[in-house]
């Protein structure tokens, strides 16, 4: 069976879960070998802020070995990011629809301070897909392949400076009367906008 390959990010955005669900028949790996690839979605999240596109940066510890592998990556807190980032997620979607039915679900994670990036991120992936009310197994790989089936390997393709790799359509955003739709944003842009109905927008192919 062809395998599907994911990065694994925080707070993915929107088309890597479009891309999952096209793929749910498959086998779903997410990639813990790579080395870190540094301005991607393993460690930045984009939201809808007051002022438009907001990205939030998760920072990391810095090694003398630049090649550090992912799931030995390690997570910083010199600085009080986990503070900065869940007073951004507040601040951008207390107003939305259902900000306050997952409040509790998020927090958490903004108080606990995980080791690994890998480890955190996963977590919170399970935590969205189990709100999602999605049942599907993602497998940590067990070592590094170059090379997947074709069309099977996400690992480059879901990169903030590279186009969506699934049509994302415009659902109601909160402030979308300003600036108009931004299209894969975090998923929690689509979860705290649409709630429950969020799944019936990312199965629409």
């Amino acid at each position: 069976m062809d395998k599907l390959i994911l990065p694994a990010c925080y707070l993915a955005p929107v088309s890597w879960f479009m891309t999952l669900i096209q793929h749910s028949d498959q086998a779903v790996l997410l990639e813990c070998f790579e080395h870190f690839p540094k301005q991607t979605y393993r460690n930045r999240a984009s939201i809808f802020g007051a002022n438009g596109r907001l990205d939030l940066y998760l920072p990391v510890q810095k090694g003398k070995d630049k090649h550090t592998v992912m799931k030995d990556v390690r997570i910083s807190y010199e600085q009080d990011w986990q503070r900065l980032h869940w007073m951004s997620i507040q601040t951008a979607y207390r107003s939305s629809a259902y900000f306050e039915y997952y409040e509790d679900d998020f927090a958490p994670f903004y108080e606990k301070k995980d080791v690994f990036l890998l480890d955190y991120n996963m977590r919170l992936t399970a935590l969205i897909l189990k709100l999602l009310k999605l049942n599907l197994t993602l497998k940590p790989s067990e070592s590094y392949e170059a090379n997947y089936a074709p069309g099977m390997d996400y690992r480059s393709r879901i990169h903030p400076k590279k186009p969506p790799v699934q049509l994302v359509q415009p659902y109601r955003q909160v402030f979308s009367d300003r600036f108009g739709f931004l299209p894969d944003l975090s998923i929690v842009d689509l979860l705290f906008n649409h709630g429950p109905q969020s799944i019936r927008y990312l199965q629409t192919e």
